[in-house]
């Protein structure tokens, strides 16, 4: 007999106005299982989670959580008003029994030292201590609201390795494909009020939804249905956008293909600069520049680079690097102190920064698009209805007079995004353009870069985003110094060996120079030694094998009882699963160990 799951909800409905945003949506979480929770923006996938954690409740249907099942929920906004620093706020997550060294070690591992006041928080370090608090207790249930939001790539491929060694069950609400790809074992779909699930990973769910769809849309003609036409496009559109961008990733690899020869042959860049600028193709053109703020050690050092017409630039690297001051840089919008930067003839840029600003919560979507200018937007030289221009963007016709405040991030991203590719431009700059975005609109945003004829450079920290867009990377090496790679993210690890690594304290920038979070604390010494986790495990370690054993034994004790079954089938199904995932945890316990003391040794060996 399969033990009974964890959580459960089943057929939960819940009315958002006049319409069910959940109607008969079901969530089951057996000990240890890997979800992934996808669906468009607007779904309900936050709501969903609400209610699995307890913090809403449904208008139908019923929650069960397994009787002394832990559950740890993170936000996507978290609060830590009420908290004089961030240690306080993460402690206050612990239960009785649990372990504060671990609270300490999670906070030093995402860059924190406890000490920092909320009020003075970025929205990446407030992440970053909200994270702390949720993994801290070990709880058998995780919950996870877009966790990944404004991190930075160290931070995120951090958190990846911890959520993988973590035995307790795991629900994910995430828009980074890489992320989601490397962490989930099933998926659940919210689609329309109800859920599918699926029995794999995030690598076959794309395939599998688009399969579902289409087999809905055959029925729908057998059926004789009439399917709204706003909703016919939005969904089947999307899955038309990823099938045209097979031919864009084709179309990707030549383009890639042409920046390598360019890049790897020193001989011929300066001639196809010339060439560039004489034709007009130049766009930016970089030469040994530097930057520094203060007497704080330069945030770029010595770099050169070449960027022409076509070209799709990614910039990577830490928060604190100076990603943000490079870009600043190599768009004229700051002058270096040492070298020269040039840029193209009649370029006309438009820029779409991280901060999304420049939208009022009292205009209405219709009037941000137009400027309050009746309902044509003018587009590439064309003039189209806002609502037509409304729909490139995954919006309905009835979306035009809701107010902006009541859009989701997702939607506000997608407003920008529509607002800065109305304007005329052939360079075309995003600073963190991924942020709140859904899976489709990343598919429509991939699509846009495609079709664009200028030149875009973005910053971003989408593993699989850049993967997608870019023809070369420019990547943070430290000490203010750059390199240009080519192709995208995955050519630049191949290419230098690793991934971006954290910014180590040591090497400070400016306040000027910083961008949202704090940096990675610095790496341990070249010499060899037992770091403070490592010392801490080894004293704890024992007691709490210990421990295991004394619970193991009395639920073993507690089993071999005839009659339980009998009397309690429910309860002799929970102990029998608490007593897998006890021994689990003891096994687990004692490698760890064992690990520990052998390294122990051979280091004492040689000293």
């Amino acid at each position: 007999m399969a033990p009974p799951p964890l959580l459960h909800l089943r057929d939960i409905r819940l009315r958002l106005g006049s319409a069910w945003l959940l109607d008969g949506a079901e969530l089951m979480v057996g000990a240890g299982e890997r979800l992934a929770l996808v669906g468009r923006n607007g779904s309900g996938k936050s709501t969903l989670l609400k209610v699995a954690a307890g913090m809403i409740e449904a208008d139908a249907g019923t929650r069960f959580v397994q009787p002394g099942a832990t559950l740890r929920y993170l936000p996507q906004e978290p609060d830590l008003s009420g908290f004089a620093t961030t240690g306080a706020f993460v402690e206050a997550g612990l239960a009785p029994g649990d372990d504060p060294h671990r609270a300490r070690l999670l906070l030093e591992g995402l860059g924190l030292t406890g000490s920092e006041e909320p009020a003075r928080l970025s929205g990446g370090e407030t992440r970053r201590a909200a994270l702390a608090r949720v993994l801290a207790p070990r709880p058998d249930i995780l919950l996870l609201d877009e966790p990944t939001n404004h991190l930075d790539l160290p931070a995120i491929e951090w958190l990846e390795q911890e959520l993988a060694q973590s035995r307790g069950a795991l629900v994910l609400v995430s828009h980074d494909r890489r992320f989601l790809e490397r962490l989930s074992r099933a998926m659940v779909w919210l689609d329309r009020g109800t859920t599918r699930r699926l029995e794999q990973g995030f690598a076959q769910f794309e395939s599998w939804r688009d399969q579902v769809l289409e087999e809905e849309e055959r029925e729908a003609h057998k059926l004789a249905r009439k399917i709204v036409r706003e909703e016919h496009w939005l969904r089947y559109g999307v899955t038309a956008r990823r099938k045209r961008n097979v031919k864009r990733l084709a179309d990707l690899q030549a383009l890639r293909k042409r920046r390598k020869e360019r890049v790897t042959a020193p001989g011929t860049v300066r001639m196809a600069a010339t060439e560039a600028e004489g034709s007009g193709t130049l766009v930016v053109a970089a030469e040994r520049i530097s930057k520094a703020f203060g007497d704080a050690a330069p945030v770029v050092k010595d770099f050169s680079t070449r960027i022409l017409r076509g070209d799709r630039v990614g910039i990577v690297g830490p928060n604190g690097a100076g990603k943000t001051t490079l870009l600043k840089l190599l768009t004229g919008a700051l002058p270096p102190d040492a070298g020269e930067v040039r840029l193209g003839t009649n370029l006309q840029m438009v820029t779409l920064d991280q901060m999304r600003a420049g939208l009022d919560p009292a205009t209405t979507l219709q009037d941000a698009l137009t400027g309050g200018r009746g309902d044509q937007i003018r587009v590439g030289g064309e003039v189209k209805h806002v609502v037509g221009y409304m729909k490139d963007f995954l919006f309905v016709a009835e979306q035009a007079r809701t107010p902006v405040g009541m859009l989701s991030g997702g939607e506000r991203g997608r407003l920008m995004l529509a607002r800065a590719l109305a304007a005329p431009s052939n360079l075309l700059v995003l600073d963190e353009p991924t942020n709140d975005l859904d899976l489709e609109t990343l598919d429509l945003l991939q699509e846009l870069i495609g079709d664009y004829q200028g030149t875009v450079i973005v910053v971003s920290h989408d593993r699989d985003f850049l993967d997608r867009v870019a023809t070369n990377v420019i990547a943070w090496e430290g000490d203010g110094r750059w390199q240009d790679y080519a192709g995208g993210y995955s050519d630049m690890v191949a290419q230098r060996g690793r991934g971006v690594q954290a910014k180590a304290a040591s090497s400070s920038d400016a306040p000027a120079a910083r961008t949202t979070d704090t940096p990675e604390p610095p790496r341990a010494a070249a010499r060899p030694k037992l770091s403070f986790k490592d010392k801490h495990a080894l004293e704890t370690l024992p007691a709490r094998i210990a421990q295991l054993e004394r619970e193991i034994a009395a639920l073993q004790g507690q089993l071999a009882d005839p009659g339980l079954y009998a009397r309690d089938a429910a309860g002799f199904a929970a102990r029998t699963s608490l007593l897998g995932r006890k021994q689990a945890e003891r096994d687990a316990a004692e490698e760890e160990w064992l690990r520990l003391e052998l390294l122990r040794e051979e280091l004492e060996g040689q000293t």
